[in-house]
């Protein structure tokens, strides 16, 4: 069996065929899951008018719709704590499977939904129910992918393994975006509102199925299994002792998510709409650049874990979240007057993005692997929940005195990485007190 240090990590080696093979299939099961997850958004304006009252003015109608979406986001503490509590318990490679049927089947029901001309309240309400549960699956999904890939590799390749990993996931936001491309250049506005605005979330389901079937060839890390070969797995509720023990690492975990919600849910998701109705860009023009966009921002998150393994958390997070604050700011400013640069710069402001692949490199080191699940699972769903999910609606509220708050919100949460990255800098790279990804070997 694979010897680990005390810090839960493989000790230093190179990678192999088993760690590709790994990476490889937990990212592109990812891919298809977050694609399930974030397909709502890239149909928010339709799906506004489909399942909302025709009169409802249209400030208010994005703002429920937008409301909805951040449903899924207000439900993933819950369902990321109790995946990572049997996580912690009885393995990562279950509940790494079993979030997956979780999301399909709440996917492929809106696309089945009858809208508000048939039901009437009922529409809205029944989509909300899915996407909480969409939400709640998605709360283990993400910390139990960036879990299970860190305790599969040597300890100085982590930020390589989380930068792919979170690749494969925002990989996921392209096919969205790609398949909501499809859609516009295939048929007509009418047609879209009949009918064709359902294929991407029964597309949803197939693919949730895909992913439930490549993950049955992953193996459970070599880090659980020595922990139950040896009988060192929590013995109290692994959330309590990471409240009661690892309150730094919590604050720390939940910055850097505010970052990732920021950059992620504002330049990437709510853009393409934002494009439209901002700047008159039509939906195709704003798809084909937001493909781009998420095309750089993958190559930007395996970027940022390289650069975070060779320079540590510190470094990485200040030039990287001034990266993202210049290049955003750039973005939005631009368009009115070089509308030509809508595909450059868009994918400037995507690869600096890319600096959210670091973000669980920090969070690994942040908890001993006996409550690693369990620990960054209720920082980062908590801080999502809060932060990511009141994102859209509170730019969206924010455009009506000010059409640029995007930019603002976005260069605030730079200035705040910068801060964490300044604070990471002075302590080392860590939070004082934190377990680090090296140490003795365990015994």
């Amino acid at each position: 069996m694979t010897q680990v240090s005390q810090s839960g990590i493989s000790p230093a080696r190179m990678l192999n065929r088993q760690d590709y093979r790994t990476l490889v299939l937990a990212a592109l099961g990812g891919a298809l899951e977050f694609y399930d997850f974030i397909i709502f958004v890239f149909f928010a304006i339709v799906v506004g008018k489909l399942f909302f009252p025709a009169d409802m003015p249209e400030w208010l109608r994005q703002f429920q719709t937008f409301g909805i979406f951040a449903a899924g986001y207000l439900a993933r503490p819950l369902g990321g704590i109790v995946m990572a509590h049997f996580g912690d318990l009885v393995g990562r490679k279950r509940m790494f499977t079993l979030s997956i049927i979780l999301m399909a089947l709440p996917t492929l029901f809106m696309g089945l939904l009858p809208t508000y001309a048939s039901i009437g309240i009922g529409a809205p309400i029944a989509l909300l129910a899915l996407r909480i549960m969409q939400g709640a699956a998605i709360g283990g999904e993400v910390p139990g992918a960036w879990v299970f890939v860190a305790e599969h590799v040597p300890a100085s390749r982590v930020g390589y393994a989380c930068g792919t990993l979170t690749s494969g996931l925002t990989a996921g936001i392209l096919l969205g975006s790609l398949v909501a491309t499809w859609i516009n250049h295939s048929y007509s506005a009418s047609e879209i509102a009949a009918w064709a605005w359902r294929v991407p979330f029964i597309l949803g389901g197939i693919f949730g199925l895909i992913a439930m079937y490549l993950r049955r060839w992953l193996e459970e890390t070599p880090v659980f299994a020595e922990m139950q070969a040896k009988k060192h797995l929590a013995d109290e509720l692994p959330l309590k002792k990471v409240v009661r023990e690892h309150r730094e690492g919590i604050v720390i975990s939940m910055l850097l998510t505010w970052l990732l919600s920021a950059a992620i849910v504002v330049v990437i998701l709510m853009t393409p709409t934002y494009l439209q109705k901002q700047f008159g860009f039509s939906a195709v023009q704003a798809l084909e650049a937001n493909s781009m966009a998420i095309v750089a921002l993958s190559i930007g998150c395996i970027l940022a874990g390289k650069l975070i393994d060779r320079f540590g958390a510190g470094p990485a997070f200040v030039f990287g979240s001034l990266f993202l604050g210049v290049s955003s700011w750039t973005f939005f400013h631009s368009l009115a007057a070089h509308p030509e640069l809508l595909v450059p710069l868009y994918m400037l402001a995507g690869l600096s993005v890319g600096i959210v692949g670091a973000v669980p490199y920090v969070m690994i080191q942040a908890f001993p692997a006996v409550v690693r699940f369990s620990g960054i699972s209720f920082s980062y769903n908590l801080a999502y929940a809060i932060f990511g999910g009141m994102t859209p609606m509170a730019v969206s509220l924010w455009m009506k005195n000010n059409p640029m708050a995007p930019s603002y919100y976005v260069a605030s949460l730079a200035l705040l990485g910068m801060m964490v990255g300044a604070y990471l800098w002075k302590r080392g790279s860590q939070p004082t007190g934190l377990l680090v990804l090296q140490g003795q070997a365990a015994e």
